[in-house]
């Protein structure tokens, strides 16, 4: 039998794992930082307004249906609309996400790559 700690495989530990240089230098640069927190900060904005649009609209089902059901044009009703602009703001909010990680956020992880290469 052995003394060993059967949990332990021999990789070192979670915190400790073992990072190519050139990635360590990309990962402690400040470069690397600003873009962590704008991304984090932008999509957090977004998270926070896409479950605003939606639980809104959720809150309104529940708590004002007559309000939805009002009709609008013929057997249209209110609530149509306002759920097809839900469906629409996830795609426009998808579409601002992608357009600014396209520009700024590759602009920024380039710049990243760049000085920690230097």
């Amino acid at each position: 039998m052995s003394n060993e700690d059967p949990t332990h495989d021999g990789a070192p530990p979670a915190d400790e794992v073992a990072v190519a240089p050139d990635i360590r230098r990309i990962l402690e640069s400040p470069a690397f930082a600003e873009l962590r927190t704008r991304r984090r900060r932008f999509a957090a904005l977004l998270t926070v307004l896409m479950l605003a649009i939606y639980y809104g609209f959720i809150v309104a089902i529940a708590f004002a249906p007559g309000w939805l059901a009002t009709p609008i044009s013929g057997v249209i009703t209110l609530g149509i609309p306002l759920g097809l602009g839900v469906i629409v703001a996830a795609i426009v909010l998808t579409g601002v996400y992608v357009r600014r990680a396209n520009g700024e956020f590759d602009r920024l992880t380039a710049t990243a790559i760049r000085r920690a290469q230097s």
